[in-house]
C-alpha cells in the first residue's frame, strides 16, 4: 500500500494531524524527532535530558497543531526554536558546566575502544568549551556548525538578524578556539588535521 504522505510537506502533515489523522503525526515524528533529539543532545550533552526536551518539544507541536498559522514559519524552524529555548532553560538551571558523566556516549560505532575514548574526550571537551561561552554564542555555534543550519534559519530560530547570527557565530568560534588552543595534542589532533 503506497504511503499517502510520501513527499508531503511538514505543514500538510501537521494540518492532517490537527484534523484527526494519527498516521500524519507518526510520519511527522519520524521526520523531525531525530533532528530535534540531535540538537538537544548537542546543546545539553546529556542523552536523558535531551530525550525529555525532545519529547516536550514534540508535545508542544501537537498542542499548537490546530492553531498553526500556515505560511508564517517552517515547522522545523519553530521546533528548533522551541528546543533551543527548552535547552537554554535547563542550562540556566544547572549553570555549572557539563561533567563527564553528563556527556552522551558517541552515537557512531567507532572501530576500537581507543577511538571511542578519543571521540568521547573530544565531545566532552567541546561540550565543556560550549558551556563556557555566553548562551547565545553557544546556541548560534551549535545551530550553525553542529546542526548545519543556514544563517537565515538560525536568525528565525533565535529571533535575531542574520548579521547578529554571523557576529555571534564568529565570536563563538574565536572563543572556542581560544578555550581549546592548548588541548590539540591531548585530544589527538595533529597540526595538519582540521578540528
Amino acid at each position: 500500500m503506497p504511503d499517502p504522505f510520501a513527499g508531503a510537506p511538514d505543514e500538510a502533515l501537521l494540518v492532517a494531524y490537527a484534523n484527526g489523522d494519527g498516521q500524519a503525526a507518526k510520519v511527522l515524528t519520524q521526520r523531525l524527532l531525530p533532528r530535534v533529539l540531535g540538537q538537544a543532545t548537542r546543546i545539553l550533552g546529556n542523552q536523558t535530558e535531551a530525550e525529555d526536551v525532545a519529547q516536550d518539544a514534540m508535545m508542544r507541536l501537537w498542542k499548537i497543531a490546530p492553531d498553526w498559522r500556515q505560511g508564517e514559519a517552517q515547522i522545523s524552524t519553530w521546533l528548533y526554536r522551541v528546543v533551543a529555548n527548552l535547552c537554554t532553560d535547563r542550562l540556566r538551571k544547572r549553570r555549572g558546566g557539563v561533567s563527564l558523566d553528563q556527556v552522551a556516549e558517541p552515537l557512531d560505532g567507532s572501530p576500537s575502544v581507543t577511538a571511542q575514548m578519543q571521540t568521547k574526550d573530544r565531545l566532552t571537551a567541546l561540550s565543556d568549551a560550549l558551556a563556557q561561552l555566553p548562551e547565545r554564542q553557544a546556541q548560534a555555534v551549535s545551530l550553525r556548525h553542529l546542526e548545519g543550519l543556514p544563517n537565515p534559519e538560525i536568525a528565525q530560530i533565535m529571533d535575531i538578524s542574520v548579521r547578529s547570527v554571523e557576529s555571534l557565530t564568529a565570536r563563538g568560534k574565536r572563543a572556542l578556539a581560544d578555550i581549546m588552543a592548548g588541548r590539540k595534542a591531548e585530544l589527538g589532533y595533529d597540526d595538519d588535521e582540521p578540528e
